[in-house]
């Protein structure tokens, strides 16, 4: 019957299809979906809206019933599909799925629909048409399922290289001030990095060849052995890369250029899910391919996560841009995230993959409740949203809310993640724990600092006629504020998944836990 079952979901959007190609399913959905919207005319914009939402939502039904179905209690890839694609260089198209990577494909096809939603009049007075703004939408959602599910490392580079182009043209023909400039940024730095993935790939072909023949399949690339210096060097070109898209200090100059000019709706997915392809190729690639470098290589990592946390939190007490200073608190969040994987502890290790779902999701109400009181207002700058709280009380409430999971409070779903990383990080980096534990501290300053100056005191000027959510809005910020208060008071579901992938993390790295000091032990 269960088999049965899966057949009946997969086929919703592949013909014959079965469990084992429902990750194809997801895949291709939002892609036939941006070719059918392709065919609708240009201007019936409601038409290709509603067209785009239910897409997505499809999309999200399929990521619902795959997390339904998903073992929790099995350590390998499952859900695997491997077709041969470029038999002569050992390349072949290669799915499957951990806890790791469910929970960010997860977060993926959850936020695509509620920012449509949300953002139903942002497409409109862009360089390009409504309709090619939904467009690159859906071929996005395509390629972050494909970057997260890949297990060809040959595919995984397709994937990160092709999300590239719908950003670009998101943020350059939709943006706001400087959007071209903010686009070229973050498209130079990203092939930069682009570059020195695929020096790396080469060099792992090679040895690979010579080994055990040609392949791309990062299970058998982890047995791979390579000498230190070689290893050394293929760990940095990836690892580059992947701080790059994290981002991790000091390579993040172009993530607020860009969250600054992109729509609310692009900024949720650039900082909310096509970031966390930074932190997750860290997890899946430079940890699991190279554990050696990756020990070599730790303190000076640890170090500069350290650095993110309290850069990001210093420059984002200063900011007086609204979607400035959530750029720069995600610049802090990450180094968090980055600590929690080179902590190399189980604890850890879950902490940084659930901080990843967690960020994504407060970062998606900050910028969408930003966003709303931004196209209200007029403005961005933040003094001039004061006394928003007797105006629009329910949007003020949600601002409120993802505020305070930004900054960790207690009872909501950051606050666990940060939590376990801060603890699995002590039982091996100390020092580095409690350094980091001064983020928190300044997370109060730059959420509480801005909640105050926009949400209460006198009513500014200007905002007396301002109104509250409608009910679109409304459906758009409630099911992320439920998830925010959800995971806050019961993270189980959420760790039941992540926790047996973050212990084979570990064990591949050549790590195991601390035990804890009892009694008289020093």
């Amino acid at each position: 019957s269960t088999n049965s079952y899966w057949s009946t979901c997969c086929s919703l959007c592949c013909p014959g299809g079965n469990a084992m190609n429902l990750l194809t399913s997801m895949g291709l959905l939002p892609l036939i979906g941006a070719g059918l919207i392709a065919l609708l005319p240009v201007t019936n914009a409601k038409l290709v809206k509603q067209s785009a939402l239910l897409v997505s939502v499809l999309v999200a039904a399929l990521g619902i019933t795959m997390t339904v179905g998903f073992d929790r209690g099995a350590t390998g890839f499952q859900y695997v599909e491997r077709y041969s694609w470029i038999p002569s260089l050992g390349i072949s198209y290669q799915l499957g799925i951990d806890g790791i990577s469910l929970i960010l494909i997860l977060l993926s096809v959850l936020l695509v629909p509620i920012v449509i939603l949300a953002g139903w009049n942002e497409s409109e007075g862009g360089r390009f048409s409504v309709k090619t703004f939904y467009i690159l939408i859906l071929v996005l959602e395509t390629m972050m399922i494909g970057v997260f599910a890949a297990t060809d490392l040959f595919l995984f580079y397709v994937f990160f290289e092709a999300m590239l182009v719908p950003v670009y043209f998101l943020i350059g023909g939709y943006g706001s001030g400087a959007r071209q400039a903010a686009a070229v940024k973050f498209l130079l730095y990203s092939l930069f990095g682009g570059l020195l993935m695929l020096a790396s790939i080469i060099g792992i072909f090679v040895i690979s060849g010579n080994q055990i023949g040609r392949t791309f399949d990062i299970t058998a690339l982890s047995t791979l052995e390579i000498d230190t210096t070689t290893q050394n060097f293929l760990f940095l070109g990836f690892f580059i890369a992947f701080a790059i898209k994290a981002p991790l200090w000091p390579l993040h100059t172009w993530l607020p250029d860009a969250a600054k000019s992109a729509t609310p709706g692009t900024s949720v997915l650039l900082l909310g899910v096509l970031d966390k392809v930074g932190t997750f190729g860290m997890i899946r690639y430079c940890v699991e391919l190279f554990p050696d470098a990756s020990r070599t290589f730790t303190p000076l990592i640890i170090t500069l996560a350290v650095i993110s946390i309290l850069y990001g939190a210093f420059l984002a007490i200063g900011q007086k841009d609204i979607k400035s200073l959530i750029a720069f608190t995600s610049i802090s969040h990450f180094g968090f995230i980055t600590l929690g994987i080179f902590a190399m502890t189980t604890q850890s290790n879950s902490g940084a993959t659930l901080y990843m779902f967690n960020h994504g999701i407060s970062t998606a109400a900050l910028f969408l409740t930003a966003g709303w009181m931004i196209s209200r207002r007029g403005s961005s700058t933040i003094a001039d949203f004061g006394g928003l709280q007797r105006v629009t009380p329910i949007l003020a409430w949600s601002f409120f809310i993802a505020g305070l999971s930004s900054l960790a409070l207690p009872g909501l779903s950051s606050f666990v993640s940060e939590f376990l990383v801060l603890v699995g990080t002590y039982t091996r980096y100390p020092v580095a724990a409690v350094i980091a534990t001064f983020g928190i501290i300044l997370a109060a300053l730059y959420i509480l600092i801005p909640v105050q100056k926009a949400l209460h005191g006198p009513t500014t000027a200007g905002n007396e006629n301002l109104t509250d959510l409608n009910n679109r809005e409304i459906a758009a910020i409630a099911p992320v504020i439920a998830l925010i208060i959800a995971l806050g008071f019961y993270p189980k579901p959420a760790l039941e998944i992540i926790n047996p992938a973050a212990q084979v993390t570990i064990t591949k790295a050549g790590y195991s836990d601390p035990q804890p000091l009892v009694g008289g032990d020093k």
